[in-house]
């Protein structure tokens, strides 16, 4: 389904034809991206389908988005999968481009409504591996109803794509 428009049915009916291996696997779908959340609408018209397919949803989310949208459809969704990479304000705009302030109030905003969130964070050497980061990130997280964290390796597969769009990959080294 990669570079193709389709509209939602028609993601719908591709889903569909996988049911038996979502019914025998415990599977599901799961929406990412980019962030997913930025298609609100779309889905949520997903969500609703598969919903009404009983098909298990999971959407991954950097939980920067208005709180608005998060609400709308956080009842639609089984699973959260969500990334938190650096407590640190000044430090997470100075990585990621953007604050933590609407990410960390999302998370908690979420915890309050939704039973099922993982959150993941990325193991990124020398950016947010320190003790300082760690402690900070287990304090706030152990105040907020988590269903499970999974610490993630950081790995270097997008130094490739990178390359090819002519762009420089700050955390090569």
């Amino acid at each position: 389904m990669i570079g193709k428009k389709l509209t939602a049915e028609e993601v719908i009916k591709e889903v569909e034809k996988d049911l038996v291996f979502y019914e025998e696997s415990g599977g599901g779908v799961t929406f990412s991206g980019g962030e997913p959340l930025k298609q609100s609408e779309f889905l949520e018209r997903l969500l609703n389908g598969c919903r009404e397919k009983k098909i298990h949803t999971a959407v991954d989310t950097s939980g920067y988005i208005s709180w608005e949208i998060l609400n709308k459809i956080h009842s639609k969704v089984d699973l959260f999968l969500y990334d938190l990479k650096i407590m640190d304000n000044k430090r997470h705009k100075k990585y990621t481009g953007v604050s933590n302030e609407i990410i960390l109030e999302n998370l908690k905003k979420l915890s309050s409504v939704h039973n099922n969130i993982f959150v993941r964070f990325p193991v990124i050497p020398g950016i947010n591996d320190d003790y300082q980061n760690i402690r900070e990130t287990g304090e706030f997280l152990s105040s907020l109803k988590i269903a499970q964290v999974n610490l993630l390796p950081y790995h270097y597969i997008g130094i490739d794509k990178y390359k090819r769009l002519g762009k420089k990959y700050k955390l090569a080294d």
